[in-house]
């Protein structure tokens, strides 16, 4: 019989087990990513010998550490149907504030806890204008940007604030059966998000937001309460990433925080997250700051010039997003 006229059951067999593997793997939204950071950790050692070592390891993760922690709030945030412009500066905002209020001779606790309460307070106005006042969440969060941003600069002059009490950075500098205790706090966190967005009832209804408002309202879900709670869960991990920054250096900068908004979101839709909302996955938003950690770090260690730097991250990052766009429409063919 010719190919022409073979059946379907005969044309499954013929087809190769490595590819029937590339087409399982395809289906899951993880996998991709976490071939990408295979193929990028394998070069990097090629390419330098210092890559692949614990105390290099250990660095690329405390660096990703309030990234990672971060992340968490952003993908649900877009999961809605949301983004959240304003981490950068809630997580520069909460790091200035603790440090201003130790300073000024509170206790550690309760600073941390004031620091934290200000980041879900930055997080209740953007979740307030999105949800009362029907403002766009690019805008509101934006704005809150701007307003967070200007209340670091009038609370720091500018200045860096330092001369913190050793008590205070022990959690960011600090090690745990001697790992850093900021990847112990940041694993947690990812794995605790992972876990509630994938099995929590609650969590589980920001999919049903971001997926179709219309069909939510419809469901009896309500979407300003969720919403709200979206944006004030994220300034709360704000909140927390800016005290653990700013225990990590021993100082609290104006400056801190700026760009982290978009890493954030590049993280996120790395790994996954749709940006019309109902899609995302926070352990993939994870791996995909694990790559453009590496990345990163690889391109540091190679010596390569800062201004190609941008570049060659802007490239990966085009090509991850393709790859991830070629997953979903493979997952869409093999569905159908």
């Amino acid at each position: 019989m010719s190919d022409s006229c073979a059946t379907p059951a005969e044309v499954v067999k013929k087809t190769p087990a490595w590819r029937k593997l590339l087409q399982q793997a395809a289906t899951i939204r993880e996998a991709s990513l976490i071939l990408f950071i295979v193929l990028a950790s394998t070069v990097l050692t090629i390419s330098n010998p210092y890559f692949f070592t614990l105390d290099n390891g250990s660095i690329i993760l405390s660096g990703l550490a309030v990234d990672a922690i971060i992340a968490v709030g952003m993908t649900l945030a877009l999961i809605s149907g949301g983004v959240d412009l304003s981490v950068g500066s809630v997580f520069a905002c909460s790091g200035v504030v603790v440090a201003k209020l130790i300073n000024a001779g509170w206790a550690v606790l309760p600073a941390t806890a004031a620091a934290i309460v200000v980041g879900m307070a930055w997080g209740f106005v953007s979740g307030f204008l999105i949800t009362k006042i029907g403002v766009n969440p690019l805008i509101s969060t934006l704005g809150v940007m701007g307003m967070a941003r200007g209340v670091v600069y009038v609370i720091t002059s500018g200045r860096v604030i330092s001369n913190l009490p050793e008590s205070f950075k022990v959690w960011g500098q600090g090690d745990l059966a001697g790992v850093p205790k900021l990847i112990w706090v940041a694993v947690f966190v990812v794995l605790l998000g992972d876990f509630l967005t994938r099995r929590s009832r609650l969590l589980r209804q920001v999919f049903y937001v971001g997926g179709s408002e219309k069909a939510a309202k419809l469901s009896g879900i309500n979407i300003a309460r969720i919403k709200l709670g979206v944006y004030l869960f994220t300034g709360f991990l704000c909140g927390i990433a800016g005290v653990l920054e700013t225990s990590r250096f021993g100082s609290a900068s104006s400056l801190a925080g700026q760009g982290k908004e978009l890493t954030a979101i590049s993280a996120c839709v790395i790994g996954g997250a749709s940006l019309s909302g109902g899609e995302g996955s926070v352990l993939g938003a994870f791996l995909g700051l694990i790559l453009l950690g590496l990345v990163r770090d690889g391109l540091i260690l190679n010596d390569v010039s800062v201004y190609w730097q941008g570049l060659i991250q802007a490239v990966i990052l085009v090509l991850a997003v393709a790859f991830d766009v070629w997953t979903r429409r493979r997952r869409g063919s093999l569905a159908g």
